[in-house]
């Protein structure tokens, strides 16, 4: 038998607060779609699609995995990938969106519930056709836009590859790489940088609040020791002062999937930083991509 729903005076107070959760879920949910049917490729019908890339539009195509964040966090960063990059799309006035790649190069994040992670070679495979595919159909400016860092290698293979064998240069930016170096420039907290914090935390909390949960936000564990040496990060432990790279599983950097991380200082105002000034630069990358003929 399921759960009675409370009734009287008790259902009258439990209304408006469930009301109140119910409509800022709803306005996160459907604020990220502000004007997004005017970019997004999938939402466009072909003629107009090959219209605007024949008058030299760009395709930006967004890229993430899906993986653990931690308890308060999606497990889809790709879709912060792609809010983002139908930001710069409209920023811009001439360029289009793909559906952002959902998987993500497989690195620490295996035997997650929920997560799927390609092999390199396979997502180096996916990544190169995407790069050909929008090449042969005539897109003269691609930017890719990533948001996992065990991307990083295939999208590099991908990119020389492309540019070996069609003459293109398709650049990349490095989404969570470039907004973590500005941390203490844009006024985060430094204790919530990290894996389970900033910079996903804040963004997240700007672009889909409705799939944030704050009040499951946990503060940084110290980990412990591997081969009796400290963690210094994803795939690394320290010896005396210097790095070494070992094949470290994730909850022996990531407890709970928060590294290094007190994401409790994250912020939906600093996430508004770090994505206008994404914005900023990947517009400017656009601009920069006028006019080369490859």
């Amino acid at each position: 038998m399921g759960s009675r729903r409370p009734r009287g005076p008790a259902a009258q107070r439990l209304l408006p607060a469930g009301r109140a959760l119910h409509r800022a879920r709803r306005a996160g949910a459907l604020a990220h779609r502000r004007g997004s049917a005017e970019v997004r490729i999938a939402e466009l019908a072909a003629p107009e699609v090959a219209r605007r890339i024949a008058a030299g539009h760009a395709v930006l195509v967004p890229m993430g995995s899906t993986e653990t964040h931690g308890p308060a966090l999606p497990m889809g960063d790709y879709l912060l990938a792609e809010a983002i990059a139908l930001r710069i799309a409209e920023a811009a006035g001439d360029a289009l969106a793909l559906p952002a790649l959902a998987f993500g190069g497989a690195d620490f994040f295996r035997g997650v519930p929920g997560g799927v992670a390609l092999s390199p070679s396979t997502l180096t495979a996916v990544v190169t056709d995407i790069l050909v595919a929008l090449h042969e159909g005539g897109a003269k400016r691609i930017l890719i836009l990533n948001g996992h860092g065990g991307n990083i290698p295939s999208i590099e293979e991908a990119q020389r590859k492309l540019r070996h064998g069609y003459g293109i240069v398709a650049p990349v930016l490095h989404l969570w790489k470039s907004a973590g170096g500005w941390q203490k420039e844009l006024g985060g907290a430094p204790d919530a940088l990290g894996h389970g914090g900033d910079p996903i935390a804040s963004v997240a909390l700007h672009l889909r609040p409705d799939l944030c949960a704050p009040a499951a936000m946990k503060p940084r564990a110290a980990l412990p020791p591997f081969l009796g040496l400290p963690v210094s990060g994803f795939g690394t432990i320290r010896a005396a002062g210097v790095d070494f790279g070992a094949p470290i599983e994730l909850e022996e950097v990531a407890a709970g999937g928060v590294a290094a991380a007190d994401p409790s200082g994250a912020s939906a105002e600093h996430g508004a930083r770090i994505v206008a000034r994404l914005v900023e630069a990947a517009t400017a990358m656009l601009a920069a991509m006028k006019g080369h003929s490859w």
